[in-house]
């Protein structure tokens, strides 16, 4: 900031400030402020149920599967084989292998389409199944679909298709190029796509805050519905960076860990000798819908959205504050909008990505919060499937719903030697049972995009 610019001219140094704005901010005392005992949302109107959930992970495309291997600390980062990583720095990450789309997307779609397409078409079908709206069912064909939308972000799109296609322009010239270059490489057309072979005519749009994606779609899907737009809303991320300027970009931010050697203890959040974080890929879709739209049609009720807040840092493109402002605020944000004092939280999915700066200032935030974290425990699901960027809040808010339904908590692996500071029970290397009561799932984006999601068990 520069500070010059707010020093008083020479020739109006002697006009007095008007009196309104001086001081806005001062001599307010403790004790002349109320503040409001937190309340839940009642209006049936109003509250959002998670009904549904799809997801394309490393670990397959079944949310069960998905949530088992995570509790039984599965690893699923390896030596990337898509392309030759030989060149490059960092060499590994977790990377979706025999993905299948097979029932979902028609054959010739699926060769054209880029991966990260793929995958939030597959996610967002499995999900609206997960809900009993499946293609044939007569809930599906009941439902008003102008009030049904898609709201599904991605930090960077179909980028692998348009790298492509500035390839071969490079290589054999305009003429050759692709006519999905194009539609295919842009951010909205997740939602657009999904929407077309469904036939949901609500709101529709991509967000786009890099890795706090899928958390902004959350809050935004919630808005809609809590408006009286929509009824029902089809929300999350998808993301497929791991191509050769995918990978080499991240590896130019030197954001990645190194650690080539043994890169199935790579991704160690809240370790001392964490040195970077670790791609993946994926996507993950929740169905949300109004309480009173979802007991109409008698759905299965999965868990309750309570709310969410997005901040931004104001800071720095990829470094976090270091007293972690932007982001506690965004949690108390999140609480007030769900309705939720501090102490009813004793769950947090961190964004937690292995990153020497971040880690601590996420856990610097939470202390500033939460003055009592003793109760709280807190996971970081990247340990095991690498950052999924823009897809990331997603696949954490379908592990932290599971955490909820379950009453198990998955590990944070390979944590070896936990930074002092830390102070939180990170359930370091084995699950844990733990009864959620109110649980939040943290996400933020390079840009110092910063969102939180608060869910809970469904109470009628």
């Amino acid at each position: 900031m520069h500070h010059s610019l707010f020093l008083p001219h020479p020739t109006l140094s002697a006009r007095p400030t008007p009196r309104p704005f001086r001081h806005r901010h001062h001599h307010v005392s403790a004790t002349s402020i109320t503040v409001a005992a937190p309340r839940k949302e009642t209006d049936p109107k109003k509250r959002i149920v998670i009904t549904g959930m799809g997801i394309v992970s490393v670990f397959g495309n079944d949310v069960d599967k998905f949530y088992n291997s995570l509790l039984e600390g599965e690893n699923g980062i390896d030596t990337i084989d898509r392309f030759d990583v030989s060149t490059f720095p960092t060499k590994f990450g977790g990377q979706i292998r025999n993905f299948s789309s097979e029932g979902y997307i028609d054959g010739k779609s699926d060769r054209r389409l880029d991966n990260c397409w793929r995958y939030g078409i597959v996610s967002g079908k499995k999900a609206l199944e997960n809900a009993g709206l499946g293609p044939e069912t007569e809930a599906f064909e009941k439902l008003d679909k102008q009030r049904a939308g898609v709201l599904l972000g991605s930090g960077i799109g179909g980028m692998a298709t348009f790298a492509d296609g500035v390839e071969i322009l490079l290589r054999k010239g305009v003429r050759k190029m692709s006519p999905f270059v194009v539609p295919y490489t842009i951010t909205n057309m997740g939602s657009a796509l999904l929407a077309i072979d469904i036939g949901l005519m609500g709101p529709n749009y991509s967000i786009s805050t890099a890795c706090a994606t899928a958390n902004y779609c959350f809050h935004a899907a919630a808005n809609h519905i809590r408006e009286g737009e929509s009824d029902i809303i089809l929300a999350g991320g998808a993301e497929a960076g791991i191509f050769p300027s995918g990978l080499g970009g991240f590896v130019a931010c030197r954001a990645l860990s190194t650690r080539n050697d043994d890169p199935k203890t790579a991704s160690r959040p809240w370790d001392i000798d964490r040195d970077g974080f670790v791609m993946g890929e994926g996507a993950g879709v929740l169905v949300m819908e109004s309480l009173e739209h979802a007991m109409k049609r008698d759905a299965p009720i999965i868990a309750e959205y309570l709310g969410g807040g997005v901040t931004c840092d104001a800071y720095h493109m990829t470094e976090p504050r270091s007293d972690g402002l932007g982001v506690s605020s965004c949690i108390r944000k999140s609480l007030k909008n769900a309705g939720v004092a501090p102490e009813e939280v004793n769950y947090i999915n961190a964004h937690a990505t292995s990153t020497p700066l971040g880690d601590l200032a996420e856990v610097n935030a939470i202390k500033n919060v939460f003055k009592n974290t003793s109760d709280i425990k807190m996971n970081g699901t990247k340990s095991m499937i690498g950052h999924c960027h823009g897809a990331a809040g997603a696949l954490e808010a379908i592990a932290t719903i599971k955490a909820i339904t379950t009453g198990w908590l998955h590990p944070t692996i390979n944590q070896f030697n936990i930074e002092p500071s830390v102070e939180i029970d990170t359930v370091p290397n084995k699950k844990k049972q733990h009864e959620v009561n109110v649980a939040i799932s943290n996400s933020f984006g390079f840009g110092g995009h910063n969102s939180v999601v608060v869910f809970a068990p469904f109470k009628p």
